[in-house]
């Protein structure tokens, strides 16, 4: 079995995510995500996320692609989860190329392409302007 995992806030779940999550699937049988809790993103991102850590794992495990949610709590532990959960492929978005390469020495790296016109971002500006 092909283990892949990825990682991420997953706020504002919107089709962007669904598009990454089952493009991360199609690498692999198994697919791991690692989302960010809440204390990690605010203090280590500084981001506050909309939805609490809890209702993004319930969305996440409701999304057919996704077979584990686990928490993501600092930066390193992406090299402990690939050999804890024997991972064979590592994803992200590729607007994070290069920065996961050091793991490339313990499974396969990709990085696969945003969908351009979404982001939570850019939700968050347009219900702003609003």
């Amino acid at each position: 079995m092909r283990r892949v995992i990825t990682y991420g806030t997953f706020d504002l779940l919107h089709y962007g995510h669904i598009n990454l999550l089952r493009r991360a699937k199609e690498q692999g049988d198994y697919l791991i995500v690692a989302l960010s809790t809440d204390e990690f993103n605010w203090n280590e991102k500084r981001k506050k996320s909309y939805f609490p850590y809890e209702e993004r794992k319930r969305m996440l495990e409701a999304i057919r692609y996704v077979d584990l949610v686990i928490p993501e709590e600092n930066w390193d532990q992406k090299t402990t989860d690939v050999d804890k959960y024997q991972i064979d492929v590592f994803v992200m978005g590729d607007d994070w190329k290069g920065k996961f390469d050091f793991l490339k020495s313990q499974c396969e790296v990709v990085y696969l392409p945003r969908t351009p016109e979404i982001s939570t971002t850019k939700i968050k500006t347009d219900l702003k302007d609003k």
